[in-house]
């Protein structure tokens, strides 16, 4: 066989020029990866892929409605471009009426850059950081601390094409840092990330400044009970609260009164106030440094969103506003059966509150609470009421007139995001943050740090 080694735009031409179909979109992601891992202070492995992965989607005109089928397939080569396009074909052939049936969208305006090669990353992304990681490793060294972590940098170039003209390209770069420093017997961990486009707006240097700092406060333990605390949560726990609570914003799910914003006796909780603090929950695809498609990108159909709606242009959405929650996601059929708004989710989240004090600043005015890192192994427990259950990680603080005095050990906490908002008596400067426990999916967000007066630590937990 034959590899496909015809350029993006031109294989969803010849994809879209094979198709038999009434319908036809095709989505080519070309990906590029580069990263550094590292352990005890050491670089240990770092490597660079690249690939393309090739979706088809086949709509079906049938005297009983519009069916899809989708085929997604990696490595294609040129022999098996034609089978995988006949394979899209028979499985919509193969399917009942799909319930999200739309026409396929069309009129938007050519991104002027579809013809262009694919945008690509390599070991160059890493030239200022690497060398400041090695510096980093030898302060880490001679201070008694071991820095284990990972740096990870993606570029994925997404072409898309449909039989109604559309020929859209974005790319999106994607980085992440994540920084563990531990004491050399292993009973202290502290642990810091960032999420970058290009790794130079991150400083390994000043992370394990921090992380050295927080080695310290460990080095007193303290035991508590479970318990109701007043609790700082830092940007990376809130970004990890709220990108579960917008996986759960689904309008449809809300209007037939399956989740906490389903209003009792029926309808949804659009417009009802959540937050007394003016804080507004948004996604942006232009919010500068954390830029996310313009369009909407559906491998396929599923939760709240459609392959038909592929090409859909993104706007910025305000979820809440000022406190007052405004909009739920919706794809353009399930905004049909609402009466709602379409509001596509989007690959980006930003929450701000109006303030403008950092984290430490809030710390040295709390007179008695505890401090987070992150939290980990969030589950739901009940999407009635959006209860979330999990663990705080690598690092429990104390904090007594204004200044951190030991850690303390782990817990389980049992809380509910939207009901957290409500409780909310302080938030800090909005600041760019890497969600630890979703850095896998979803990893643009900016958060401010939230002041909760009784956070609830359903019990304790032995991990670090």
């Amino acid at each position: 066989m034959s590899a496909l080694t015809n350029k993006p735009h031109e294989v969803v031409e010849q994809a879209l020029a094979l198709s038999r179909a009434d319908g036809c979109v095709v989505i080519a992601d070309e990906h590029s990866t580069a990263n550094l891992r590292w352990a005890g202070n050491a670089l240990t492995t770092n490597g660079v892929t690249r690939g393309r992965t090739l979706t088809v989607i086949a709509t079906v005109d049938g005297a009983q409605g519009t069916a899809s089928g989708v085929v997604s397939r990696s490595a294609v080569t040129a022999d098996e471009l034609e089978p995988l396009v006949r394979a899209a074909e028979a499985a919509a052939r193969a399917a009942g009426p799909a319930e999200d049936a739309q026409p396929l969208v069309g009129g938007v305006p050519q991104s002027p850059d579809f013809t262009d090669a694919p945008a690509e990353t390599s070991s160059a992304v890493f030239a200022g950081f690497a060398p400041a990681l090695g510096e980093a490793f030898a302060r880490a060294r001679a201070g008694g601390r071991e820095l284990y972590g990972f740096a990870n940098h993606e570029l994925v170039s997404t072409y898309l094409g449909t039989s109604t003209g559309l020929r859209l390209r974005h790319d999106q770069p994607t980085g992440t840092l994540e920084l563990n420093a531990k004491s050399p017997d292993r009973t202290r961990s502290a642990w810091a990330g960032r999420s970058t486009r290009d790794f130079k707006d991150v400083d390994p240097g000043a992370l394990d400044a921090e992380l050295a700092v927080r080695l310290g406060w460990a080095e007193r333990r303290v035991e508590l009970p479970a318990g109701r605390y007043e609790t700082l949560l830092p940007p990376t726990a809130v970004a990890d609260l709220l990108i579960y609570q917008l996986w759960s914003a689904s309008g449809r799910d809300a209007a037939e009164g399956r989740t906490v914003f389903s209003k009792p006796g029926g309808g949804t909780r659009l417009g009802e106030k959540l937050s007394e603090l003016p804080l507004t929950l948004r996604s942006d695809p232009n919010e500068p440094g954390l830029e996310c498609p313009p369009f909407v990108v559906a491998h396929s159909s599923g939760g709240d969103q459609s392959v038909f709606d592929n090409g859909l242009p993104t706007h910025t959405t305000e979820w809440i506003d000022e406190g007052v929650l405004t909009h739920l996601t919706t794809t353009r059929h399930s905004a049909a059966l609402t009466g709602l708004p379409v509001a596509p989710a989007l690959g980006n989240l930003i929450l701000d509150g109006g303030g403008d004090r950092s984290l430490e600043d809030m710390v040295a005015d709390t007179e008695r609470g505890l401090l987070l890192t992150c939290l980990w192994y969030i589950r739901e427990v009940d999407p009635a009421t959006l209860l979330l259950t999990g663990l705080t990680r690598d690092g429990v603080y104390l904090v007594e007139n204004g200044e951190v005095t030991g850690q303390v050990n782990n817990f389980r906490f049992n809380e509910s995001p939207v009901d957290l908002l409500g409780r909310a008596v302080e938030a800090g400067r909005t600041e760019k943050t890497l969600p630890r426990e979703w850095s896998d999916w979803f990893t643009r967000a900016a958060m401010p740090a939230l002041r909760i007066p009784d956070f609830n630590m359903s019990s304790v937990s032995q991990g670090v």
